[in-house]
């Protein structure tokens, strides 16, 4: 993620119970708009869709970051809590 940009707004922590159903199929941030899948405990796979399939597992040592505009999903691994951040360039 560019250094200038800065976190603007976060989720709320999600468990494996409150993981909103879009974020475990593709979706997309806006045009500008990075995300930071911080893991509190526990893992969580993350898949890019594109340009190309791959795929991490995220955990306490091991953030996400998303590229505005690419696809991705996530899946639990087990129990898991996470939020995200969303960051854009600075003002």
């Amino acid at each position: 993620m560019p250094q200038e940009y800065r976190a603007y707004r976060r989720t709320a922590t999600f468990t494996n119970a409150t993981i909103p159903a879009g974020l475990l199929k593709g979706h997309r941030t806006k045009a500008g708009v990075w995300g930071r899948i911080v893991v509190l405990d526990g893992e969580l796979l993350f898949r890019t869709l594109e340009p190309r399939v791959e795929e991490v597992v995220l955990s306490a040592d091991q953030h996400g970051v998303v590229e505005p505009g690419i696809a991705h999903e996530i899946a639990p691994i087990g129990d898991v809590s996470f939020y995200v951040e969303f960051c854009r360039q600075g003002e």
